[in-house]
């Protein structure tokens, strides 16, 4: 006999304002019970030391969620120059120290490094998996792993604030862009050595601060009024993919897709994959085939 879902079924984006020392994982638990969801998935790790933008899938909207985790970034961060970390950041052991002054200008001077495509190995407190385990995992069990170096592309480096041992950088990068790498590279550039102090993500993909919400106004809501209500907080899934052409179709011709059919529709783009609509209602995403006509490739169940 099949397991039944647990759950509403709840489907849409909320932009979750994540707090500091929570894990993204924790955050989508949190978040699925508050809105007593029957699905629920997020869009990439987000440290735990990081706070800000973290869109979480419900439902339907899960099968975009990819799109999100390939997304461009955006992070707020604050580097601590003159001690490095094992981790690159505040949650770690300290590794060595330095007394060497820095001037703004010897700061800007080394940023023009760390913008474009770069190369970077991860840090052995990320994520990123060896045989399955998460590299964190064996960092804090006293093992090292050869990492391969990936390459990334940052788009946008400024420098914010200088206060001497303190700076403030403003980074707009591409995905699996680690911040932590950054600060503590420029620390050794800089001779001095740098970590991660704080950091905040104000932007994934197309969503930011001004669309987010914290636990508190979600929990607050949800005694005031019941999970039900939450919902109102939620993002179409359409919003995540707004990088790809719209396709519009009559309902018979979209009734063909559902079934797996590729179809034909006047003022197709030449290439690539679109966003596909039956009338208003957004309803899956579709690619072009070399013969002109348009393929289902995800499509999303629809009331």
């Amino acid at each position: 006999m099949a397991r039944k879902n647990r759950g509403r079924p709840v489907s849409g984006i909320i932009v979750l304002d994540k707090p500091a020392g929570e894990s993204s994982n924790r955050s989508l638990q949190r978040a699925k019970r508050l809105f007593d969801a029957a699905k629920a998935g997020h869009t990439g790790s987000l440290d735990p030391l990081a706070t800000g933008v973290l869109p979480l899938c419900f439902g339907e909207a899960t099968k975009v969620s990819q799109f999100l985790l390939d997304a461009d970034k955006r992070y707020q961060t604050t580097i601590r120059l003159g001690i490095k970390t094992a981790s690159g950041d505040s949650q770690s052991e300290t590794i060595s120290t330095s007394d060497k002054p820095v001037s703004r200008e010897d700061v800007e001077s080394h940023l023009d490094a760390f913008r474009g495509d770069i190369r970077q190995i991860p840090s052995m407190y990320s994520a990123l998996k060896h045989q399955g385990v998460p590299l964190y995992k064996l960092a804090r069990k006293g093992q090292e792993v050869e990492r391969k170096v990936r390459e990334v592309t940052v788009y946008q480096l400024d420098l914010l604030d200088f206060r001497g041992n303190e700076i403030d950088l403003d980074i707009r990068c591409s995905k699996g862009t680690y911040i932590r790498t950054i600060a503590d590279d420029l620390g050794d550039a800089l001779g001095t050595g740098g970590h991660v102090t704080a950091l905040r993500r104000l932007a994934s993909g197309p969503f930011t601060l001004a669309q987010s919400v914290t636990f508190a106004q979600l929990e607050h809501e949800a005694e005031a009024h019941g999970p039900a209500y939450l919902d109102r907080n939620l993002q179409p899934a359409d919003l995540a993919i707004t990088h790809l052409e719209k396709v519009v179709m009559p309902t018979a011709t979209a009734d063909f897709m559902r079934q797996g059919q590729a179809v034909i529709v006047s003022n197709l783009p030449t290439s690539g994959q679109v966003r596909l609509y039956d009338g208003d209602a957004f309803f899956g995403i579709g690619k072009i085939l070399d013969d002109g006509r348009v393929s289902p490739v995800r499509l999303l169940k629809t009331p």
